[in-house]
């Protein structure tokens, strides 16, 4: 008997090399017999969609499948492994276990736990006869054992192709053992005629020698009873996983209908439903044969075969298509359905089968109370073999796809009622109209924050004192009084008089506070935000236990929240201890996503007066799940607030109205500041480095840099960079090191010179503010007597690129304004200091430095480069004006055409941006030709362009990083160009090129290097300058005839 075992996909693989990753592949073992996959590198889930064959004769046997990381230098480790008995796969149902994850388990005494889960089908071939073999054999069909099936994932697996047979003497044990297997089993055995067939795909067919399969298939039909008790089973053998993503292919339908999520999985997939009729209709399909749902008790999913007939295309006949359906999730309120289908008449059907995944999942509540379901449909090509032809069938798959579901969309729409995604109130909406403000008149309030032993003493005393002025007689004039001055004429008379001033003044002071108070009713509630971005919503709901400052144990609190330098303040509740707000602020658009949100709780203590803090706390939007922060109490943090158990209510939303867009938007605004190209990394790495982490999922990754964390020992590792975060993780023989901090944590980054102790490498040492980033102190080589902790990072491959990306990061997310226009300031005035000692030490003119420190202060530094030495690699006079040449720089078709002539290929460039007044950037990015050189490689380029002080000309910077090529990473090129008028010709204008080499990291060969580029750029510089004088020159001639 022949066994297939087909290794789909694994995930949840923990990371096993250093960089986070892991190089897997499968080993599978039955008996003596063992085959292995390809190997999947630096990839946490990787896919394989391997089939392998085994020829079984004894059924104790176990099928063995262990997952490895392959390693390079040493023995491949160990990961997880999984066996299961062949007599399982034999006494099922229809000789196959399905599609099923299998929980990889560890060895013993590992460390590591959890493993991952692998994605198998296993089953039985049903190509057992052996004059079947032979007539393959005969017709040249026989290949290796290891192949790639053209059968559906979710169906038992036929093989298209047979492996080589070999006359093999088994022993009389074995096949004894076999025999009283299978006539054990109520003679289960397949008829010879079943096995004379074509290895095509499970198909249901009308012919006399498929009866028996026919009437087995009805009596499984009417033993499973029906779909909605199908169902029940499936949701009591759900075990609560989350639901699959989306198929990388792309999203073909996302859609909110108005029906409960079960109704809708009903509606599409039950056998009772004419979903799958009209839908032939309208799609011009013949021969629709629908199979019942089977139902497996062993591995718990449910799936069905159906069969049509497609419509003829334009360019393609009509094909016969199987269509095999498998439930991956259904828990009840949300369903997942694997579609894979098969046209095997269609050219090169044997490499490929297009996967369709139906998710549905519950919606908002409609305002009416109706239930709504969000159904999403994506696809992707799963090629099974390798073929040239893989880009035109992807395409045209792609547009097959995209208009079989535009039809789907049509028909659905028709049948059920479509509710509009904008016009349904989100759960942030629904949490936030629960909240009303409570309204309170202000004479209500008046009383109560008047009514106190203060006011009503003082208004006694005070009434006291007039009743007693009325009935009393006026003294006679005596000691020092005289006319208009009575004096108190008793100490009593002199207390009284001093208990009156100070009630009054007490009185006075609360009628100011109230008066201010009620100016501050309504604070920030209800003021909407500008702009579009990063949108956070925080609803103050109310406050519980808050502490008091005043004998009467009540306090007047009111919150002031602070978000990326933006306050919103709450309105201020008198005589409160547990107040309630229900007020809403909105914070303005912001293009970066926030990281914390701070928020402290004041006790009002009128205008004049500072006002004492009940406590304060800090939400963490990396830490935190912004989910969980729907509806949370938060603890406050400080001696009142936690002597007192104090908590706020609060709801806090963070949405992003850009959406992929503003990622796409922060790189481009990062690359400016970095001075190269940025790529925005895929969802699956990004999901890889928010799971090291344990990162919130708004969170992407920029940049990640090979590193060593210099602490007693250093440690290898990465570095990696997001918007909101600095992280590192390294792993040394199987001990990891992983924190990340805060942009805003840190307070200051410094550069240290290369040392013998830092292998002849500078050193980034970052310095966090006192109190900042303790949970990352493991990863701290030292921390100072103030608290602050300091890490160092050294031995970056290239080190220009990794502080600059650092740098722009820090400035952008930590630093004020003010503090970003200071440090750009002191850098063009240390860069202007540099120029003018460079110039003085070649004996410079006077006037030539004035120039020169005069273009340096107005220019600035160009990206924080460092002072290079730079000598003419290009000096000419052309005949061409001054505009004319300036062709060069600004994207037309003879810049292109000049870079072409000068061997730089895929020639793009970005359009120039105004960094500040008259100074421009942009980036280049092209290929060397092999003319130039034999290793090719990439040249990213930034360039920055100003006009000169004293004359008409311009000057234009250029850094020039080189990819792809040898010790390419070692160095930048630094060119500068000064294009200026001829004064002494009436037209033509002057070109000199300085050119010099930043170098990032020592070598022997920077003799050599120097020298060959020198040459090139030489050669270059002749080529595109003389193509601009000729092409002018050609224009010129052209207007003269």
């Amino acid at each position: 008997m022949k066994l297939l075992v087909r290794v789909i996909e694994a995930r949840n693989i923990p990371a096993m090399d250093q960089n986070g990753s892991a190089d897997t592949y499968v080993k599978l073992k039955v008996g003596s017999q063992r085959f292995k996959t390809k190997v999947i590198k630096k990839c946490l889930s990787p896919s394989w969609c391997e089939e392998f064959s085994f020829k079984v004769e004894d059924l104790k046997e176990q099928i063995v499948v262990t997952l490895l990381n392959g390693d390079k230098y040493f023995n491949d480790d160990f990961i997880g492994s999984v066996k299961i008995p062949v007599a399982r796969v034999f006494d099922s149902g229809d000789k196959s276990l399905g599609t099923l994850w299998y929980p990889l388990q560890p060895k013993k005494r590992s460390k590591i736990k959890e493993c991952g889960e692998v994605l198998l089908t296993i089953c039985f071939s049903q190509n057992n006869s052996t004059c079947d073999m032979q007539s393959q054999v005969e017709n040249g069909t026989m290949s290796p054992s290891r192949s790639s099936t053209s059968s559906v994932m979710s169906s038992p697996l036929r093989s298209e192709e047979v492996a080589p047979v070999k006359e093999e003497k088994s022993s009389k044990e074995k096949l004894s053992n076999l025999l009283s297997h299978i006539f054990g089993r109520n003679n289960e055995l397949i008829p010879p005629a079943a096995s004379n067939k074509s290895t095509e795909l499970p198909e249901i067919t009308e012919t006399d020698d498929s009866e028996a399969s026919e009437d087995k298939s009805e009596e499984q039909s009417t033993s499973s009873s029906n779909f909605e008790e199908l169902m029940k089973k499936l949701v009591e053998k759900d075990e609560g996983t989350e639901m699959p993503s989306n198929l990388p292919g792309g999203v073909m339908l996302d859609q909110m209908y108005a029906i409960s999520p079960s109704e809708l999985n009903s509606f599409i997939f039950s056998n009772d439903s004419d979903y799958l009729k009209q839908l032939a209709e309208v799609q011009g399909s013949t021969e629709l044969q629908v199979g019942p749902w089977k139902f497996d008790t062993e591995s718990g999913s449910l799936k069905r075969v159906f069969t049509y007939i497609k419509a003829p295309s334009r360019l393609i006949k009509a094909l016969k298509a199987i269509e095999d359906q498998t439930y991956l999730k259904a828990d009840g309120k949300c369903f997942s359905v694997l579609a894979s289908v098969n046209t095997p008449d269609a050219p090169y059907a044997s490499n490929y089968r297009v996967e369709i995944q139906t998710s549905i999942s519950p919606g908002p509540e409609l305002p009416s109370g109706e239930e709504t379901s969000h159904l999403v449909v994506s696809w992707r090509m799963n090629f099974l073999h390798n073929t040239m032809m893989k880009g035109m069938i992807e395409g045209g798959a792609r547009q097959g796809v995209k208009e079989s579901f535009e039809q789907v969309a049509t028909l659905l729409a028709e049948k059920l009622k479509v509710v509009d995604i904008k016009n349904v109130g989100s759960e942030k909406d629904q949490a936030l109209a629960s909240l009303q403000i409570e309204k309170q008149s202000d004479w209500k309030l008046a009383v109560q924050y008047f009514c106190n032993f203060t006011v009503i003493s003082t208004i006694f005393m005070g009434l006291y004192v007039l009743v007693h002025l009325f009935l009393a007689m006026p003294n006679t004039i005596q000691g020092l009084e005289f006319g208009g001055l009575d004096l108190p004429d008793s100490i009593g008379e002199v207390v009284v008089c001093g208990v009156l001033v100070l009630q009054a003044e007490r009185v006075m002071k609360l009628i100011s506070r109230f008066m201010q108070a009620r100016g501050q009713k309504g604070g920030d509630h209800g003021v909407k935000a500008q702009g579009d971005g990063w949108l956070l919503t925080v609803a103050l709901v109310e406050g519980s236990n808050l502490p008091a400052v005043e004998s009467n144990a009540l306090s007047d609190p009111y919150v002031v929240f602070t978000c990326n330098g933006k306050v919103r303040t709450s309105s201020i509740k008198f005589q409160k201890s547990d107040p309630r707000w229900n007020e809403i602020f909105e914070f303005d658009a912001m293009d970066d996503p926030p990281s914390t949100l701070d928020v402290e709780v004041y006790d009002f203590d009128g205008p004049f007066d500072e006002a004492v803090s009940l406590g304060h706390a800090q939400i963490n939007f990396v830490k935190t799940n912004i989910s969980d922060l729907g509806d949370a109490w938060v603890p406050l943090e400080g001696k009142l607030a936690q002597a007192c158990q104090s908590k706020l209510h609060l709801r806090i939303f963070l949405n992003n109205t850009r959406g992929s867009n503003i990622v796409k938007e922060y790189l481009t605004k990062m690359e400016k500041e970095v001075g190269k190209k940025i790529k925005m990394r895929s969802p699956q790495t990004n999901s890889a480095f928010q799971k090291l982490f344990k990162l919130p999922p708004e969170e992407f990754l920029i940049n990640d840099f090979t590193c060593h964390l210099k602490r007693k020992m250093p440690l290898q590792g990465r570095l990696f960079l997001s918007a909101r975060i600095i992280g590192f993780h390294g792993d040394l023989f199987g001990h990891k090191t992983t924190f990340f901090f805060l942009w805003e944590d840190i307070e200051d980054i410094q550069v240290v010179p290369p040392t013998l102790s830092s292998m002849g490498s500078p050193v980034v040492v970052i310095t966090l503010h006192p109190g900042r980033g303790l949970d990352a102190k493991h990863g701290a080589k030292t921390q100072d007597e103030e608290g602050r902790l300091k890490f160092h990072f050294q031995s970056f491959v290239s080190f220009s690129v990794a502080h600059r990306t650092i740098m722009a990061l820090w400035r952008a997310r930590s630093l004020s304004p003010e503090q970003k226009a200071e440090i750009a300031e002191e850098e063009s005035d240390d860069k202007g200091i540099q120029m003018l000692d460079e110039e003085s030490s070649l004996s410079k003119s006077d006037d030539e430095s004035e120039n020169r420190s005069i273009q340096s202060e107005e220019s600035g530094s160009f990206l924080g480069l460092e002072d290079v030495s730079l000598s003419v690699v290009y000096s000419s006079v052309l005949s061409a004006p001054l505009n004319f040449v300036m062709e060069l720089f600004s994207g037309s078709e003879l810049e292109r055409r000049a870079m072409d002539r000068a061997h730089c290929v895929n020639y793009s460039t970005s359009p120039w941006e105004v960094e500040k007044p008259d100074v421009y950037q942009r980036q280049t990015y092209y290929k060397f030709d092999i003319s130039v050189s034999r290793y090719g490689g990439e040249v990213t380029t930034s360039q920055q362009k100003s006009r000169l002080t004293d004359r008409n000309g311009w000057l234009v910077e250029e850094v020039t990083t080189l990819h792809g090529v040898p010790l390419g990473d070692y160095f930048t090129l630094h060119t500068k160009y000064q294009i200026e008028d001829q004064a002494s010709r009436s037209m033509g204008c002057k070109v000199v090129v300085h050119f010099g080499i930043a170098w990032l990291k020592s070598t022997k060969h920077k003799k050599k290097i120097t020298k060959n580029i020198h040459a090139n750029l030489q050669d270059r510089m002749i080529v595109m300058f003389s193509t601009i004088e000729k092409e002018f020159v050609s224009g010129k001639q052209k207007i003269q005839s």
